[in-house]
């Protein structure tokens, strides 16, 4: 039912830990629609609150079984072997979120652009603040890299999980891609 109807939506939920610590995850019958950095007791809350701004009145229900698919291409992701992901995704925001978390996912595996680039790609290029806005409102962070964004400079700016965690990711992905030859990506 949609977030107008009164029946509930059925949200499944399910932890991991990872190489940046515990993730909750969270998935409509549509696909992966949000990942919260930290263990699901201390996630929930806010993981409810962001469910039912979206979707409207949801059922949450543990969800290993239905979840199982994200946590292995996270876990090969985290190990070094995944470079992309290919996840059933329920993304909610608006169009123009929509459209900054799709040129989001375009930045490449170990390469980096920055808001003003990403504000380029969507086709607006005074949208800088906003596509920061966009950036960091994105419910579901590593599998859209949102961490690929860096400041004009080359600085590590904002991350909902944190620089340490942004850093971390980043760290992870220049190993793998040095040898590639990756680096800033332009649009």
């Amino acid at each position: 039912m949609n977030k107008h109807g009164a029946e509930a939506e059925a949200v499944y939920y399910s932890a991991m830990e990872s190489l940046i610590g515990p993730l909750t995850l969270c998935a409509t019958e549509q696909g992966l629609c949000l990942i919260e950095f930290g263990p699901f007791e201390e996630t929930r809350g806010q993981a409810e609150k962001w469910l039912a701004a979206q979707l409207g009145r949801v059922e949450l229900l543990p969800g290993d079984e239905q979840l199982a698919g994200v946590r292995l291409q996270l876990a090969e992701y985290f190990e070094g072997r995944r470079r992309d992901f290919d996840l059933p995704l329920d993304m909610r925001g608006t169009p123009f979120q929509l459209q900054v978390w799709a040129a989001l996912r375009n930045i490449p595996y170990g390469a980096s652009a920055s808001y003003k680039e990403i504000a380029q790609a969507v086709g607006n290029v005074k949208a800088v603040r906003a596509v920061g806005g966009a950036n960091n409102r994105n419910p579901v962070p590593v599998i859209v890299p949102c961490h690929r964004v860096i400041g004009a400079a080359g600085a590590l700016v904002g991350y909902a999980g944190g620089l340490g965690i942004k850093s971390r990711l980043l760290e992870l992905e220049a190993g793998e891609s040095a040898r590639d030859g990756a680096g800033i990506y332009l649009f």
